[in-house]
């Protein structure tokens, strides 16, 4: 993916309201939509809140901004199934993309994802991440309880600022783009991520609007929104329970921890999940409305939460 006539917008965002979709009618779209269906068919609610009331629609403002991260690699992978063979707890994702100025729907617009391993291991350098830790190995030696398990390391956390890195290997699992749908909706099917040293639980995303699908993927435009998607901790403690997550001994930081979530919930990017608490294993599904403004520049974001990231 290449972009042209990018602006840089500086300063603070303007805080507007944005229409949230209907987590119903989210569910059943996209690839795995149907399976989606059938996996959490009597599944209870995690880590969320109403968001509706009386059948009104809700509203939030504008989605956070926060750190790309070092381990971007451009759109190269067009697709909705982005597990390849990776082994883990099957996560439906389902994103909604929404004008924050106008609250309708972003069409057309290339969303990017990308997270690390059930492992912490990212594609494209499994040499560098898990967080500088080293690979998980042996039997853990406890489960993540919630409580920290140390203080994280000084400096740039890894997978949050500190610039770009280059690739150290041309495997590409667990990354993928696809385009939002005339109503804004995007769903990717992948695994629930691992953790790695210094980082609770997230998935990266940018959102690309204004430019050109080709038989080549998407071309041109500019980059709207970057940000990241977060896991309650009880979905994360419900998931340490899971082979492969269980045999991990990487110290874990808890959400509460984390230097890059800007502490502002769904704003923030804290997702939606539902799952079956006894048996997580069988899949989550997770949702968010996301509100951006197409016509700024947020391509890049090395340093932390920004004014707009700030807790309501």
């Amino acid at each position: 993916m290449t972009e042209t006539g990018r602006t840089t917008h500086e300063g603070t965002v303007t805080r507007r309201r944005v229409v949230v979709a209907g987590g119903a009618a989210v569910a059943a779209v996209g690839v795995g939509g149907a399976a989606a269906v059938n996996a959490f068919a009597g599944e209870t609610a995690a880590g969320t809140t109403a968001t509706a009331a009386s059948g009104a629609e809700a509203c939030y403002t504008l989605t956070s901004e926060t750190t790309e991260g070092p381990y971007y690699i451009d759109a190269d992978k067009i697709r909705q199934d982005i597990t390849e063979d990776q082994d883990g707890i099957p996560l439906f994702l389902t994103l909604k993309v929404i004008d924050a100025e106008t609250c309708k729907p972003v069409r057309n617009a290339a969303v990017d994802i990308w997270h690390c391993s059930a492992l912490g291991v990212y594609s494209g350098y499994e040499e560098m991440s898990n967080g500088g830790g080293g690979g998980p190995s042996g039997e853990p030696t406890d489960v993540p309880t919630g409580t920290p398990t140390g203080e994280p390391p000084s400096g740039p956390p890894p997978g949050g600022g500190g610039g770009h890195a280059e690739p150290t290997d041309d495997k590409r699992y667990l990354r993928g783009t696809w385009k939002t749908d005339r109503h804004g909706h995007v769903t990717f099917r992948t695994v629930f991520p691992g953790w790695y040293r210094g980082r609770c639980v997230h998935i990266h995303v940018k959102v690309h609007v204004d430019g050109t699908w080709t038989d080549a993927g998407y071309e041109g435009g500019h980059t709207c929104h970057t940000g990241q998607l977060f896991f309650s901790e009880k979905s994360v403690l419900a998931s340490a329970e899971v082979s492969p997550y269980s045999t991990s001994t990487t110290p874990r930081t808890t959400l509460d921890e984390d230097t890059i979530y800007p502490g502002n919930g769904h704003e923030g990017g804290l997702l939606h999940l539902t799952y079956d608490k006894r048996h997580i294993a069988r899949g989550v599904h997770g949702r968010l409305t996301m509100g951006v403004a197409p016509d700024e520049t947020h391509d890049s974001t090395d340093t932390g939460p920004g004014p707009s990231a700030t807790s309501s």
